[in-house]
């Protein structure tokens, strides 16, 4: 399932971390302005960037001459649970709950329909700029294990 409201299947090369190596997907100027707190945002420099989605990097976004690190970034600040879902607010902890409780199929339904009826702002939420549904069903998998 592609999210409708950003453009999943955009075929850029991606590019390689500079500090941590992983590969990385390729993001939007909406992304990162949406992304990035004031006032670093008032000084983003031109060019193709990369969201960095490895938890332990502490790179937020690069570009071949820029970095911009995820302190600087609103979905990255201490004390902050890690997202699985930025539009509709769900933890990854509310979800393994959900998965452990047997309530996970109901949750995860509300995401697609909401996606599919185009409500879904990843683009601009999420900081990879990317849709989540993937990563739904990766924690399933991973819970199964």
């Amino acid at each position: 399932m592609s999210c409708a409201c950003c453009n999943t299947t955009t075929k850029k090369t991606r590019m390689s971390c500079p500090v941590c190596g992983q590969n990385c997907f390729p993001v939007s100027s909406q992304t990162i302005l949406h992304q990035v707190q004031f006032p670093e945002n008032q000084a983003i420099a031109e060019g193709d960037y990369a969201f960095c989605a490895n938890s332990e990097c502490n790179i937020g976004y690069f570009s071949p001459s820029n970095t911009i690190p995820k302190a600087c970034l609103r979905a990255f600040q201490p004390d902050q649970e890690a997202m699985l879902c930025h539009c509709f607010d769900i933890s990854e902890s509310i979800y393994r709950m959900a998965l452990d409780d047997g309530t996970a199929e109901t949750m995860k339904a509300f995401i697609v329909q909401q996606t599919k009826a185009g409500l879904c702002a990843c683009e601009s939420r999420n900081p990879s700029g990317r849709c989540c549904l993937a990563n739904f069903s990766q924690m399933e998998q991973e819970h199964t294990n």
